[in-house]
């Protein structure tokens, strides 16, 4: 009788176990090209972080921002020939490996500022401290970023999709440009024909 009552319970209980499980599992997912599909305007920045791989990164975080740039902003960039592990540097830059909403951005104040680590910082390739992002109050409601070292490039546009406290996707008005992430990167195909 106690074996019959256990195989009940295990035949009844364990799929409504398994569902739950997953419906917690999809509740903390996030896909940020799916978030970017509705925003026109990021197409390219979009296609980049599919092509590059980082999408795929970006979704496996939790607590992140990604600064994307918009369709001009990204011509900038492509119009120089990068490779696209070269792109993909310098996409990295712009994934923040913390939480960064409208809100957070704007409570920095008095001309306050906060220094945070990137994908490309995470990477290993960023030499010393060429892969945080130094975010500024620059008054008036204004916030701007820069690479450690460098000058404030690029400023906060506006937020685009805000999953609170997971994740961020916010626009900044155009690409960071760092030396480190932009020399040049071989290809994939270039580094396998050089080892045979």
């Amino acid at each position: 009788m106690a074996k019959k009552m256990s195989q009940v319970i295990i035949s009844y209980i364990l799929p409504i176990l398994l569902l739950l499980l997953l419906l917690a599992v999809e509740t903390n997912a996030h896909n940020v090209t799916l978030l970017l599909e509705n925003h026109p305007s990021f197409s390219s920045f979009n296609h980049y972080l599919t092509q590059t791989h980082l999408a795929e990164e970006i979704n496996q975080r939790t607590t992140i921002t990604v600064c994307a740039v918009d369709n001009a902003a990204m011509s900038d960039l492509t119009s120089k020939g990068y490779t696209v592990s070269t792109i993909k540097n310098i996409l990295s830059l712009h994934v923040l490996l913390d939480y960064f909403g409208a809100k957070k951005l704007h409570q920095l104040t008095d001309g306050g500022s906060v220094l945070t680590s990137t994908l490309f910082q995470a990477t290993g390739a960023a030499s010393r401290t060429t892969g945080f992002v130094n975010i500024t109050d620059l008054r008036g409601g204004k916030v701007g970023f820069g690479l450690d070292g460098g000058d404030i490039s690029s400023s906060f546009v506006k937020s685009i999709e805000e999953i609170p406290y997971t994740l961020s996707v916010i626009q900044i008005s155009s690409i960071l440009h760092s030396d480190t992430a932009s020399a040049p990167t071989p290809a994939p195909a270039e580094i396998l024909s050089a080892h045979g």
